[in-house]
């Protein structure tokens, strides 16, 4: 999972709900384009153009508005822009593996919860260099239970991760890099490039490191 912090709310969506009157209400279902695509891509920009959850790269064309807690089951945060995300997957299809927001769909428990938002997220998992995902502490019942409501550790997500990893992290670099160079990669793939983007599972990459570090948690 990665961190991000929330900013303000982007300008053309609380204009759009700012016309609410006596005879208008303004509904989710009622946000079009072009105020629509504006909140998408400045909630890819808030993000470094990275899913909130899996930290992959994503952009408007891959990728959909989250609600964090469902809006079925929160009404009264469906316009809440702190509630709204972008994940990955625009639109779900047969041939596609869910994860991320298309996978937790409806299903939301206020006591396992893990939000993105949480400076801690981060630490709470670990990850091997076949890609794979891992609560830090076994017992770590909501780490689990994010892991697997997300699908964050499925084929898919963890070949890719995988990649990533082993393309800075091979045998030779691991037998060599000094805890200052780990110190360093732990920082670097968590910053934006110029263009304010993040390294696509850059957190990942920056958890290894710690890993090698000894910080584990």
């Amino acid at each position: 999972m990665r961190h991000f912090v929330k900013g303000p709310s982007q300008m053309e969506f609380e204009s759009w709900k700012a016309l609410a009157n006596n005879d208008w209400q303004p509904t989710y279902d009622d946000l079009h384009n072009p105020e629509k695509r504006k909140l998408h891509q400045a909630l890819l920009d808030e993000q470094g153009q990275v899913c909130c959850y899996c930290g992959r790269t994503i952009s408007l064309t891959d990728s959909h508005i989250e609600h964090f807690r469902p809006q079925q089951l929160h009404e009264d945060l469906a316009l809440s822009f702190d509630n709204l995300l972008a994940s990955c997957i625009r639109e779900t299809e047969p041939s596609t593996p869910l994860h991320c927001g298309h996978a937790k769909g409806n299903e939301f428990d206020e006591n396992l919860h893990i939000s993105p938002l949480d400076p801690s997220c981060e630490r709470r998992f670990i990850y091997t260099l076949t890609g794979s995902i891992l609560p830090g502490d076994a017992a770590d019942v909501k780490a689990t239970y994010m892991r697997d409501l997300l699908q964050l550790d499925i084929d898919f997500l963890c070949n890719r991760r995988q990649e990533a990893l082993t393309k800075v992290f091979d045998e030779d670099f691991i037998g060599s890099a000094t805890d200052k160079e780990l110190e360093t990669l732990a920082t670097v793939f968590r910053e934006r490039n110029t263009d304010g983007h993040l390294e696509s599972f850059g957190h990942a990459l920056a958890r290894y490191a710690e890993q090698l570090l000894g910080r584990t948690v």
